[in-house]
């Protein structure tokens, strides 16, 4: 048996306390403001970065990571080649034309980008990257707002792939689905000319809302519905190809489309995250502005440039919330969210996913992998990704946040803004560090990697304010 931590420090208070500094700096918060545990087990927490408050109620979050399959599965019919749904390998065409996908040949794995219609089949894609085919932001948001043009090069790709028989069919194909789930008739759709309907797929090729697909539906050897391909199911090489394939989508976004200040970059895993297919998968969205939270941390930093220390690991470790860490990224459990949060930070000097060198990105990769494997693939949750705009000169790190979607806000959140999350920060801790163990112990996870007291926990381990 482990012996995670020592008791947490007692507290009092759970009032504010701000002191002010003469620099003009943000009003510094003892941390006993953020986190007050009472005597009855009820914790209450604010976020230091959004000032969410959450309390966790004792009793709620008792129940254990369990991945057994539950009675109401149904048993699969396994194949060689997966048809489930339309991110599955067989289907390729039934999503947009791909921008590049990831295959491994002969042992390495190597990106194809731009690839004609006749030739999908000729490799298998361990992640393809397309355009979403119901975009957030839409291809009309940027030309009406913004008089955007697609670039050269999107425009040759697109006439290249159409100017084969099964590209033009593919895409006319899809625009044909697209228009049928928005609603329109069989002779509304019939009505339309080949060009105006190319004119609509314009949004496949110089869009800014893709999508990062993996090749699997089931994970291997599945015979229930319930045991689908997750994150965690995948090697911890796999993951980092994964992670690589989105930061590529990334670069590309900000390239192509000048008008983009921000992109947003999340994974939905399961209905109640979001998700509209059980079939993993990333998403990316180019926005024009910085969202009021992002905006608000880099208010944060530019006053306080070690902030996402103070608040972030450093008062972790103060509370015993650091649970893994490796040399180039640190997790703990979040406070003072309204769901089940992990907080994954890397340690690197830089301050976008893009500026990471491969070893960096593996690192961190590595350490949401491992937090993906232990929780198991029937947790539903969204994975996002924070990092600093391109066009902040304030830097705030990279970080991921992976919230378990396993409580619902109802009407007493909406009239006080205090948010019942039925798992505490130390719950969380509690159930990761067991399970973490676990998978190292089965060499399921990357190697190199600390758990609970292993942890260093040396203060200001974030780098990202030096640069």
């Amino acid at each position: 048996m482990h012996l995670f931590y020592f008791n947490q420090p007692a507290m009092i208070g759970t009032k504010k306390v701000f002191t002010e500094d003469t620099t003009g700096n943000l009003p510094s918060l003892r941390y006993d403001a953020y986190y007050h545990q009472m005597p009855d087990g009820t914790v209450k927490q604010i976020n230091p970065f959004t000032g969410t408050e959450v309390w966790a109620v004792p009793g709620r979050g008792n129940k254990p990571i369990d991945n057994d399959i539950p009675k109401t599965a149904q048993r699969i019919e396994t194949k060689d080649k997966e048809d489930y749904c339309s991110f599955c390998e067989t289907r390729y065409f039934e999503t947009p034309p791909e921008k590049s996908r990831v295959i491994r040949k002969d042992g390495a794995w190597q990106a194809l980008n731009w690839l004609p219609a006749s030739q999908y089949f000729d490799s298998t894609a361990e992640f393809r990257r397309v355009g979403n085919l119901f975009e957030i932001v839409s291809l009309d948001y940027w030309k009406k707002n913004y008089n955007f043009r697609m670039t050269k090069k999107q425009l040759e790709w697109k006439e290249r792939y159409l100017s084969e028989t099964d590209g033009l069919k593919h895409v006319l194909n899809v625009i044909d689905y697209k228009l049928s789930r928005l609603g329109r008739t069989a002779e509304e759709i019939k009505s339309l000319s080949v060009d105006e309907k190319l004119a609509m797929a314009d949004a496949f090729f110089g869009g800014s809302h893709e999508l990062i697909i993996a090749s699997r539906h089931y994970k291997r050897g599945a015979q229930y519905d319930c045991e689908l391909f997750s994150s965690g199911e995948m090697t911890p090489e796999e993951h980092f190809q994964y992670y690589l394939a989105t930061i590529d989508a990334l670069k590309d976004i900000y390239a192509n489309n000048r008008y983009v200040r921000y992109v947003s970059v999340f994974q939905n895993w399961l209905k109640p995250a979001g998700a509209s297919f059980d079939h993993i998968h990333k998403q990316l969205v180019g926005l024009d502005s910085w969202s009021i939270s992002i905006e608000s941390q880099i208010q944060m930093v530019r006053r306080s440039p070690n902030i996402f220390n103070e608040y972030g690991p450093n008062m972790a470790a103060h509370y015993n919330l650091v649970f893994a860490e490796n040399d180039y990224a640190i997790a703990y459990a979040s406070i003072g969210q309204r769901y089940p949060t992990l907080a994954i930070y890397s340690k690197s000097i830089h301050s976008r996913p893009q500026e990471h060198a491969l070893e960096e990105v593996k690192g961190l990769s590595d350490l949401v992998h491992a937090c993906h494997v232990a929780m198991g693939s029937q947790i539903s949750c969204n994975e996002e990704w924070y990092y600093t705009p391109i066009d902040s000169v304030y830097n705030m790190p990279w970080k991921v946040l992976i919230k378990w979607r396993i409580n619902t806000p109802a009407g007493f959140e909406g009239n006080t803004n205090i948010y019942i999350n039925p798992v505490s920060p130390v719950e969380l801790r509690d159930k990761m560090v067991p399970r973490l163990y676990e998978v190292r112990n089965q060499g399921l996870i990357a190697s190199g990697i600390s758990i609970a007291e292993e942890c260093p926990c040396k203060p200001n381990s974030l780098k990202y304010y030096l640069r």
